[in-house]
This record gives C-alpha cells, structure tokens and sequence, in this order.
C-alpha cells in the first residue's frame, strides 16, 4: 500500500462520527445477537480489496450511492435478473464496479452467519469502510436494511443525477431525502475519491454552456486527455482532485481554483447557495467530515424496506 494510503488509514482512526437517525427498524446494535462480528468481516475484507486495489474504495462509495439514489438502499442495484430489467443496463451506471467483491463478502457472511446479513447492509458497510481506509471519518452506521426483490434499468435511467445536473435540481433531488442543503454539498464531496470518464465531460469541454467556467490550464489539461467530442475509448479516466485515493477536502479547494470536473462541481462553486459552503469545506476538513458523516447515514437510511417488503438474499445477484 502507498504511504499516502497508510497515512489516510492511520487518519481515520482519529475520528469517528455518530448521527442519530429516527428509522425505527434501523438499529446501530442491529447484529448484536445474530451476527455479533459482521461489521469486524465486513472491514477485514474492504482492507484485503483496499490493499490490492488503491482505487476500490472510490468504487464501493459510487457502488452504494448509486444503489440508494434508485428505489432506495436495497442492494437492488446488485440483482442480475438474467441481465434484462438489472439497473447495471443503464447508462447512468457506465463504470460501476466492485459488485463481485460484495458477493464475495457476502460468502463469507453467509459462512459465519447464514441469512442474516442483508446485502444492501453490506453495500452500506462496504462504502463506511471505504470512506475510513481511505482517511476520512469512521461513521458509525444504523444497520438492518432488507434487500429489494425487483431491479428496473428504467428506474436508474429517471433517478440516477447527470454530471450536468443543475443546482436546482441537485438540491431538490438531495433535500428530498431528508438531506439539508449543508449536508448536500457535503455529499458532493465523495468526488473527492476516484476518477471521472471523458464520456461524462466532452460535452462541457467541446460545448461549452456560456457561464461554465473552469480554469484555462485544467481544461488544457482535459483537452489532451480527453481530445475529441466523441471518447475514442470509454476507459480513459481522470483523477477528481490531485489526490483521488484520499478522503479528504482537496475536492473543494480545487472548486475555488475553477478546477471542477464535472458541470455540478464548478456550479456550486459559484451559486450564493452553496458556494460559502465549498469556502468553508476548503478550509476546514473537520467541519466537512461532520457535514459528510450526517449526509452519509441519512442517505444510506433512504427508502428503506421492511421485513414484510424485503427480505436477505442468499446471493446478492439472485
């Protein structure tokens, strides 16, 4: 593991964050009984994926909000349903990774403690670990979602946010979860790990809206690596911020340097809603943890299913 990596875990340590939440079947103490070590298998094997893959954190965190943003935290996004009506058809879903390594874990819950540990759980736990081992805040999660029976593309194709979401529409969709505006911008700041697809940026670059602005060395920069309108390839990808394996606050000071990388990312930089936000995050990392943390429980608590809707799958992906 790289010593940046290292240092991000030590870091993680420091600092945990409890929220409460109100969901009466949510529970933070939910496996106490039944399967008192999930949480411990759960971080043990995120550490083990985390070691051979720098970039696997990133994938499990936009693994779970993907999931979440649908038909709520279900693990719906994780059912195959013989490829046909499974959300991983939608576009909005292009680069989405990692599913195999939550059946994985699930193998091995399901060793421990046979048909307890939901998978939409894990996909929650897997993105909570993810956010630690890469050195942002431990959040203490509630626990208990059940996994959803049905998976609809078409569902992912309506719910599923663009890069080019407006900031009017971004906050709608967020604060319509329960999620403040505070709490929005704060989500925003998983860019902070992972890379961005050329797909998702060559319209911005190559047809400009006329009040986007983005520093003119960055879209240089972008030009070369993304250099024509349509992607020669879907796999070229670029970092979110200069240090796109570290949970950190780097996001936002790249904002106020007009070094967005997605449309939404340099327009709440600007817009007077949120841009003292983006000021306040760049300068103060503990704050947007805090912020971060509160926005991570209540979305992953979105639209949860009861034992009567849902149920714990055996295999994640049937």
């Amino acid at each position: 593991m790289a010593r940046s990596q290292c240092r991000g875990i030590a870091a993680a340590l420091l600092m945990v964050v409890w929220v409460a939440v109100s969901d009466g079947q949510l529970a933070y103490d939910y496996y106490r009984t039944t399967c008192p070590d999930a949480e411990d298998i759960v971080r043990k094997e995120m550490l083990s994926f985390a070691l051979l893959d720098a970039t696997a954190p990133a994938a499990f965190l936009r693994l779970m909000f993907h999931d979440c943003q649908v038909q709520g935290c279900d693990a719906s996004i994780l059912l195959n349903l013989a490829g046909f009506q499974s959300e991983m058809r939608s576009s909005r879903n292009f680069g989405i990774r990692k599913l195999e390594a939550i059946e994985h874990v699930k193998s091995a819950l399901e060793a421990e403690c046979p048909g307890q540990v939901s998978c939409a759980d894990i996909v929650a736990l897997a993105a909570r670990e993810s956010v630690a081992l890469s050195g942002g805040p431990y959040i203490a999660i509630p626990l208990g979602r059940k996994d959803s029976r049905a998976s609809s593309y078409q569902q992912a194709d309506a719910h599923l946010p663009p890069p080019s979401i407006s900031v009017d529409a971004f906050l709608q969709t967020f604060m319509a979860k329960g999620l403040t505006i505070e709490e929005s911008v704060a989500i925003l700041g998983a860019h902070t790990l992972g890379e961005g697809h050329c797909l998702n940026i060559v319209d911005r670059l190559y047809n400009p809206k006329p009040d986007d602005q983005m520093n003119s060395a960055f879209e240089a920069r972008l030009r070369l690596q993304c250099p024509t309108p349509a992607p020669l390839t879907n796999l070229t990808t670029i970092s979110n911020d200069i240090t796109p394996t570290i949970f950190d606050n780097q996001y936002y000071t790249e904002l106020l340097l007009g070094k967005g990388l997605f449309p939404i990312d340099s327009s709440i930089s600007r817009d007077p809603r949120t841009s003292d936000l983006v000021k306040q995050f760049a300068i103060d990392r503990d704050y947007f943890f805090r912020a971060f943390s509160s926005a991570f429980v209540k979305l992953s608590s979105t639209n949860i299913l009861s034992k009567a809707t849902g149920e714990v799958r055996k295999q994640c992906g049937l």
